[in-house]
């Protein structure tokens, strides 16, 4: 990346910026104390502080901040420093400079005075100003990229803040903190705070950091995103502190923090780092977990520097949807569809998923949907699988294909190589980055995405390689899609459905639904689409489970009165019934409005996906 490049605007544009973690934490953990100044150690210890620089950047962070949090004349003066605050602020930009290079951005950061007035009078105003001004001015003339303002418990000191450091022209990141209420300290809620605070054009990024752990600090985030459409920034302790053996610690894994930096990320947050108790090895967990999710979701696939054009290439006019197999040809008809989905074994004997296959065939299930790597696992070949079903079990499959582990070469390779072996429905999908699954350092490809590999796969319909060129025959695939009505960025995911409707999309098959007025919004959005929508649906076999699909898979949003439904459930079979009722509810309400359903068999339990199908009754499981 080229320095004209590096700039948090562009760094934010691009989809994520991970921040560094507490400086105060780890000098604590290098035997120095509250009655330190912390910030002196820039002039005194600067190999100390450019170790821990060092370590943080050595975790995969975008940006450092200067060890400055305190740097400003009111809280120097507690410690005989106030004349040394240009000096020891140059000296820390420096040295954040030095070791960030030209790879990484450097943040001046910038916290409270500690006069905590919420109505300054116009003596404090101007020395608060002043002190601010001084501040961020010898930030800038040590080198820093833009300035970090954090952990302000006072919006009017914010503002002061923010109008005195607006003259360096540097970019602002303005942060509050905030109590377990998702107040300030002075009672004012964060979603006004924030409000009045993104006002200024200065400010390029708000949000909230320190005070909260993750968990309270997701609540708030959700809160801003309805106030502001400037990017968000989340900075969270590592939980609340607790006092052991004398020390203070901070309770929250590397490995909580970094499922909460997933959520932050997906609920809309854009720049996420840590604040107290955060070490680089919380950073390395959160960069491991955010940069592949991020490059799922907004990597610039390869395809569109090929030749294929937003236009419809000039090829062979593509098989009729009706022609093309019983799935497409009940699609055509607007004939309800019914298909379950299996997942392949995690070995190569087949005969469980054929045996379940051939009861689907039995009970009149259309298709079975076999997905490919679910939640970056590592299974039978879907491709596979899906041959030995249709050979054995006599019914269609709905192949998945994901992006994540082939380069567009190979992903063109399976599809030719699906229509040679006589399949002939297709999911197209975009898949769940690595660090979701069981093979966490496995390096995600995803050269195309799923509105490029429907381009592809149209392209091909036509008889026209990813080249342009023209191939001995055109493929007659039918080419379903994915889609997730109840995303954060509700208006991104439909920007992308309508995307891949233009690709050439001709089914569409959702993530399970748990909550049907979110999906009739997402329906109302595409009405006009003409694509048909088979619903999906899982039904849940327990509280634990209700539970883990809720907290623990992308793209799943379960309302909290399905979860006190079957918190209910007292035995195995209690949760059974409970998850067979919610989805056949869920059916019921959605038939009207949908061309069909694809239930999901939870554990492999095939009669689980036939009741909620009406199919067989619940005491026949």
């Amino acid at each position: 990346m080229s320095m004209a490049d590096l700039n948090l605007n562009n760094q934010l544009e691009q989809g994520i910026v991970i921040g560094d973690g507490a400086m105060g934490t780890m000098l604590y953990q290098h035997g120095f104390f509250l009655n330190t100044c912390f910030d002196e150690l820039s002039l005194t210890r600067p190999e100390l502080i450019e170790t821990i620089h060092q370590e943080y950047l050595d975790a995969g962070c975008d940006f450092i901040e200067t060890n400055t949090f305190g740097a400003n004349q009111f809280k120097l003066a507690r410690f005989g420093l106030a004349d040394k605050g240009t000096s020891i602020n140059i000296a820390a930009a420096e040295l954040a400079r030095r070791v960030a290079g030209k790879d990484h951005l450097v943040a001046g950061a910038i916290g409270p005075t500690g006069k905590n007035n919420p109505a300054p009078g116009q003596k404090l105003k101007r020395q608060l100003r002043d002190a601010f001004a001084a501040q961020s001015e010898a930030l800038a003339k040590g080198g820093v990229d833009f300035l970090l303002l954090e952990t302000f418990t006072s919006t009017a000191e914010l503002a002061i803040a923010i109008e005195a450091i607006a003259k360096t022209s540097l970019p602002i990141v303005a942060q509050i903190t905030c109590t377990e209420q998702l107040e300030t300290f002075f009672g004012t809620r964060i979603e006004k705070a924030i409000a009045e605070i993104a006002r200024y054009d200065a400010v390029v990024a708000v949000g909230l950091n320190c005070s909260l752990g993750p968990s309270d600090m997701l609540e708030g985030l959700k809160r801003l995103r309805k106030v502001t459409d400037k990017p968000l920034s989340i900075q969270p302790n590592a939980g609340l502190p607790r006092r052991v053996e004398g020390r203070t610690l901070y309770m929250c894994t590397p490995e909580y923090m970094a499922e909460y930096a997933k959520r932050f990320y997906e609920n809309g947050a854009r720049l996420i780092g840590g604040c107290c108790g955060t070490t680089p090895a919380h950073i390395r967990e959160i960069t491991k977990t955010l940069r592949p999710l991020a490059k799922a979701m907004t990597a610039k696939p390869a395809v569109v520097h090929i030749d294929i054009r937003e236009e419809k290439p000039v090829g062979t006019e593509p098989t009729p949807l009706a022609d093309k197999s019983k799935l497409g040809a009940k699609l055509a008809a607007g004939e309800p569809i019914t298909c379950i989905e299996l997942t392949p074994p995690r070995g190569v004997d087949t005969a469980k998923v054929i045996e379940n296959a051939k009861l689907c065939a039995a009970h009149g299930i259309d298709a079975i949907n076999i997905p490919d790597g679910p939640r970056a696992s590592a299974r039978l070949s879907p491709l596979v699988t899906a041959l030995k079903i249709e050979q054995a079990a006599e019914i269609e499959t709905i192949l998945h294909i994901c992006c994540r582990d082939k380069n567009l070469i190979g992903l063109q390779s399976d599809l030719l190589g699906i229509q040679a072996m006589g399949l002939q429905n297709v999911l197209l999908i975009t898949g769940d980055p690595p660090k979701l699954g069981e093979y966490p350092n496995a390096t995600g490809v995803f050269d195309l995405d799923s509105v490029a590999l429907t381009k592809v796969a149209d392209g091909l319909n036509r008889g026209l390689d990813i080249a342009g060129n023209e191939l001995p025959q055109q493929l007659d695939l039918t080419i379903g899609v994915g889609a997730n009505p109840v995303a954060s960025e509700l208006n991104r995911e439909i920007e992308r459905f309508k995307q891949k409707i233009a690709a050439g999309a001709e089914y569409v098959i959702t993530q399970p639904v748990f909550d049907t007025e979110m999906f009739f919004t997402f329906a109302a959005a595409v009405k006009n689409c003409g694509l048909p929508f088979i619903a999906g649906i899982w039904p849940f076999t327990s509280y634990k489970n209700a539970e883990f699909m809720a907290n623990e898979v992308p793209g799943v949003v379960v309302p909290d009165e399905l979860l006190k439904r079957m918190s209910k459930a007292a035995t195995r079979e209690d949760g059974r019934r409970i998850g067979i009722e919610i989805a056949r509810e869920m059916i019921e309400r959605l038939s009207p409005h949908v061309a069909g359903f694809a239930v999901s068999a939870p554990f492999g339990n095939v009669r689980i996906a036939l009741a909620a199908l009406g199919k067989i009754e619940i005491d026949e499981i």
